[in-house]
């Protein structure tokens, strides 16, 4: 799993309906009773062109304060060592384990120094962000902005709903209008995942992880 979907993942918690981040859009969630974009359609497009445009930001971030030279070699040594320590372990050739296990100490600091070299890029593009996601974005579309055929609320409980569900379609005070409409922060959320991977091969900016 790349390292950027679980960032994503963990991000987007606090952009669900509920309190919102530490309160701060209240009760209803991320987006607008008197949106400036409207309908569904622009809606749509729009969100997933945020997504678009800020996975580029950040592959240009990447780009710049990433040697992508030394992170594949790092990359290839580290799993080519865990392959040979692997094939070792499964022939139960206990010389050779040995044998590998006298780098452990320097592998597990490379993969720390690939970490870093990950998450320093996430340091420039937190802040801006967080900015779009609370001052832009609530302004400019809905609390929903797309429909899903089927509902995508996976994960059991309450706590990363991706859809509206049927009850609180039928609340006249929730924000969901009907039922299975996509939350504006998790249609943005899906569309950033969506693309991600594209746009770190054309940018040649894989996180290596």
């Amino acid at each position: 799993m790349e390292l950027d979907f679980i960032l994503l993942f963990l991000d987007s918690v606090f952009l669900q309906e509920g309190d919102g981040f530490f309160g701060f859009m209240g009760a209803k969630g991320l987006g607008s009773d008197d949106p400036m974009v409207k309908g569904i359609i622009p809606s749509l497009f729009a969100v997933a062109g945020f997504g678009i445009m800020l996975n580029f930001f950040n592959a240009a971030v990447r780009k710049k304060m990433v040697d992508q030279v030394k992170l594949k070699r790092i990359m290839k040594e580290t799993r080519a060592w865990q392959k040979e320590r692997m094939q070792a372990m499964r022939a139960k050739d206990q010389a050779k384990t040995e044998q590998l296990n006298k780098k452990s100490a320097y592998m597990n600091k490379m993969s720390m120094e690939m970490m870093q070299m990950n998450m320093r890029p996430m340091m420039i593009t937190f802040v801006p962000l967080i900015l779009i996601f609370y001052l832009v974005l609530p302004f400019l579309f809905s609390y929903t902005v797309a429909l899903s055929p089927i509902h995508l609320n996976v994960i059991p409980g309450d706590f990363f709903q991706l859809t509206c569900t049927a009850e609180q379609a039928a609340d006249p005070e929730s924000v969901c209008e009907q039922e299975n409409a996509l939350f504006l922060w998790a249609w943005y959320f899906l569309s950033s995942i969506a693309f991600s991977g594209i746009i770190m091969k054309l940018t040649k900016t894989s996180m290596g992880v």
